[in-house]
Formats: C-alpha cells, sequence, structure tokens
C-alpha cells in the first residue's frame, strides 16, 4: 500500500489524555466503559525527513532518538520512544509505506498519573502521521493501531478504552464504548447544570503497568476466560460465575469484572435520567471493588476517596490502571474547596506526597491544531 503523500510538508495535532467515570479494568475483558477525554494533551508536529531515518524528540526529555526505518522492528531500547515508534511499526505492518519522519513531541497529560499519557501520544503520532500522508484511516482505526502499538511493541496488554478515548471524545459529552463490539456512543455530561464538577485528583505515586502488575490481572481474566470457554469475559453471567469453581485469587479478581460490568450499566440509566447521587454511589462501589477484589489500589488513592467521601463528594474512585496515579471525585461545587483543603490536611499528616489537581472538563478528542 503506498504512502500517499499530501502537499503538506508538516502538520502539528494533539491528542487529550483520559479520565473514566467508571468501568476498570473491564476493557481487556469486553466490556463497556465510560470515558471521557481530559483537556491535558499531547501536542506533535511531524514532518517528512526526507531520508530513511526517523526522528522523536520530545521536550520532557531533551535527548534525540534517531533510528533507521529498518531498524525500528528490532530496536532494542526499552523507553518512552517505544510508543511513538511503536505507531510506526504497526503501519509498516500494515501495509503503509511511511517515509522518514521528524516527530516533536511537547504536552501536558502528566506521566504515571492513570491519566493514559501514552494513548494520548500514541493517538496524537497516529493521527498526525495518517493526516500528514493522508492514509484514510478512520479514528476508530487509529485507535486500533494505538493499542496494537502498546500492545505488541511497548508489550502491555492494554484494552482499547484509553486509545478510543482519545481519538473519539466529544466535548461536553461521556462515551460509551463497547471494548467487545466497537461500537460507541456518547451521553451528555452536563455538570454545571446540576452544580456538580469533577475533580481529578494525582496522588504523586507513579506507577508503571509494564511491571507485572497489571499483566498478572490480564493473565487471571484469560485463564477465567479459557475455563468457562468464552470469546470474551462479557458473556459470562452472574450466575454462571456464581456457581463456578474457580481458583481462590482468579475468582477474586473475576468477581471485580463482574460486578463492575453491572456498575456500567447501572451508571448508564442513571446519567441518563440524571441521577448523579447513584452515579456517586456506584463510583463508591466501584473503588471497593477495585482496593479489595482487584488489588490495585494504594494507601494515598484510599485515603483521598476517604476524605473526599467524608467532606460532601458524592463519589470517588480510584482511575486508571492502579497501583498509583489518580483518583476521580464527583462533588458538589460547594464542597470543592474543603475536599481539597481537607485531602491536603490528611496527605501531610500521613507524611504523603503533596497532591495535584488536574482539570477535568469532558473534552474534544484527536484534532488538528
Amino acid at each position: 500500500m503506498p504512502t500517499s503523500l499530501s502537499n503538506k510538508k508538516s502538520i502539528r495535532v494533539s491528542a487529550p489524555g483520559r479520565a473514566n467515570l467508571i468501568g476498570e479494568h473491564i476493557d481487556y475483558a469486553g466490556g463497556v466503559v465510560l470515558p471521557f477525554a481530559i483537556s491535558n494533551r499531547t501536542f506533535v508536529t511531524i514532518s517528512v525527513s526526507g531520508n530513511n531515518i526517523v526522528t522523536v524528540q520530545s521536550s520532557q526529555t531533551g535527548t534525540p532518538v534517531s533510528p533507521s526505518m529498518d531498524e525500528i522492528e528490532l530496536w532494542p531500547e526499552k523507553n518512552w520512544a517505544r510508543y511513538p515508534l511503536g505507531v510506526i511499526h504497526v503501519l509498516n505492518k500494515k501495509g503503509f509505506s511511511i517515509p522518514g519522519l521528524s516527530i516533536e513531541i511537547n504536552g501536558n497529560v502528566p506521566h504515571g498519573a492513570g491519566l493514559s499519557s501514552s494513548a494520548s501520544l500514541e493517538c496524537a503520532v497516529a493521527f498526525g502521521i495518517n493526516e500528514l500522508l493522508s492514509l484514510g484511516l478512520t479514528h476508530l482505526e487509529l485507535a486500533k493501531i494505538s493499542q496494537q502499538a502498546e500492545n505488541e511493541y511497548v508489550g502491555m496488554p492494554c484494552g482499547l478504552m484509553d486509545q478510543a478515548t482519545s481519538m473519539l471524545a466529544r466535548e461536553s459529552f461521556i462515551l460509551k464504548f463497547d471494548c467487545r463490539s466497537f461500537e460507541y456512543d456518547y451521553l451528555p455530561f452536563d455538570l454545571a447544570a446540576h452544580s456538580l464538577e469533577i475533580l481529578l485528583i494525582d496522588s504523586r505515586v507513579k506507577h508503571a503497568l509494564v511491571d507485572g502488575g497489571y499483566e498478572s490481572r490480564f493473565a487471571a481474566c484469560e485463564s477465567a476466560r479459557k475455563t468457562f470457554h468464552l470469546d470474551s469475559l462479557r458473556e459470562l453471567t452472574r450466575e454462571t460465575f456464581e456457581n463456578s469453581t474457580l481458583e481462590p485469587l482468579i475468582h477474586k479478581r473475576i468477581s471485580h469484572v463482574v460486578s463492575e460490568m453491572e456498575r456500567v450499566e447501572s451508571a448508564t440509566h442513571a446519567l441518563k435520567i440524571s441521577d448523579f447521587s447513584r452515579v456517586g454511589e456506584l463510583m463508591n462501589q466501584s473503588h471497593v471493588s477495585l482496593r479489595d477484589l482487584y488489588e490495585v489500589s494504594c494507601p494515598e488513592l484510599n485515603l483521598i476517596c476517604e476524605t473526599a467521601n467524608s467532606h460532601g463528594a458524592l463519589g470517588a474512585r480510584m482511575m486508571g490502571g492502579g497501583f498509583g496515579g489518580s483518583a476521580i471525585v464527583l462533588t458538589p461545587t460547594t464542597t470543592r474547596e474543603k475536599i481539597l483543603n481537607e485531602i491536603e490536611n490528611e496527605f501531610a499528616k500521613n507524611n504523603f506526597k503533596k497532591v495535584s489537581l488536574i482539570a477535568a472538563s469532558p473534552s474534544e478528542g484527536a484534532r488538528i491544531e
């Protein structure tokens, strides 16, 4: 498949990080998830280099990486550059003849905060190459290419939620995304009309998901799927699950998956009728499940959620892969400052790092700048 070079010499694009209202650790199990894009974005400027070299440089690292196109497939380095190079690797595998490129990266999606900085980077690069070279790929196709890059080239067995959100999100809407069929819809999310807001609170505990913790949860889901002879755990009914004799740890993990899928269904209905009190209850249930059954929380995230709920929040839960990162809090605007102050006080008492607050208005997906 030849590259269709447009008359553009370079292009500047961006793609956002994501937050997830509810539906955690079920994307790779074929569940439905309810994420939205955040205002923090990764910005990428891409130009054709005129040679066989791909030069990738990030303003955050300073040191450029410049493998030849022939070196990308077996490139040995295990660092941030695998994300953009992985996108090029997958495009080449799919038959696109990608020329040498210069890729300059900047952005403000916090790393290690559970806000999908990696998917934001992958999607920005995929979207930019698609636009620059007029490849004609859809946003969903670009999301799948970005996911494949992370699965195969980076070595992270993530589902499609993060990349789909970064590509498909709309301002002021929740993305309802089916990780089994890849069908999607949009749910209005006008919190201001109800005097509510979302707080994303970074615990400042940096997580690294390519370290075994995430992979072991993925493996538990795969083991259960094979035990039940299913194409996806989405097909697993509660009755079948409760009558099963899974190994205790796997049973514990799948208990979260089954209940979280049920919570997403309930949250979808609650959002449609603007029952935000119910949404908050479901968020709290999700956190308990992630903490106790899936065991991907940490003391800092637990403290954020407990403190927020003790001081007026409707709901709070850890968000993202876990083992650190951020919590998402649904709160009336009138209690915002008290919640933030109390969390800061509690963190100081426990000698934890000072938290940081991240903007959380549902934002637009990948775009040309």
